[in-house]
């Protein structure tokens, strides 16, 4: 069987300073936006499959019901998450991203990434399709960026142009919060 590679779309929404989570890993109220929150369920749902760290879920209503891959250390090989059987554990250091994909069947369709930082910046390299960076108002300044090097020198929409990302489109998503959605693709 040949391995047929799903669009890899990544799914963020940052603060001023490019921050996903607090300084304690949560996700902020300020960033709990409701425009941003439709695009991004409904983005979801056309999605196959999704892509997390062990610690980062994308939440909703559907979330136990969707196929996943959970980016995690401790494990060696890739194997059936214990407690989903919707869900694969993936260790990227001793395993390659097809043999993950290929283990949670499913199909060549989408893979929306939803974060945690070092999933996004680990997807970088893998090579996303798209980037859906949705960029808030609201202030989180010490907080965990989106991407590794995001808040220490560089911007989120920085560490996207040297992987090769170019900004496709912006909308406003939410005028009364200034909220924008930013997507970006590859050159």
């Amino acid at each position: 069987m040949t391995f047929k590679r799903p669009r890899i779309e990544g799914f963020a929404i940052v603060s001023r300073e490019g921050m996903i989570a607090g300084s304690d890993s949560s996700f902020p109220e300020v960033l709990k936006i409701p425009a941003d929150q439709e695009f991004y369920q409904a983005s979801l749902n056309r999605a196959s499959a999704v892509a997390n760290g062990r610690h980062s879920a994308e939440g909703g209503p559907k979330e136990a019901a969707r196929r996943r891959i959970v980016l995690t250390r401790r494990v060696q090989r890739v194997t059936v998450d214990p407690r989903n059987p919707k869900a694969v554990l993936w260790n990227p250091a001793t395993a390659p991203f097809d043999e993950a994909w290929q283990r949670l069947g499913a199909d060549d369709g989408i893979l929306a990434v939803v974060g945690g930082t070092d999933v996004f910046g680990l997807f970088l390299t893998l090579g996303y399709d798209a980037f859906f960076l949705t960029r808030a108002q609201a202030s989180v300044p010490r907080g965990r960026p989106v991407f590794p090097g995001v808040g220490a020198g560089s911007t989120a929409e920085e560490v996207l142009e040297r992987h090769g990302m170019v900004l496709r489109k912006t909308r406003m998503l939410d005028p009364a919060t200034g909220t924008v959605l930013e997507e970006w693709g590859r050159e």
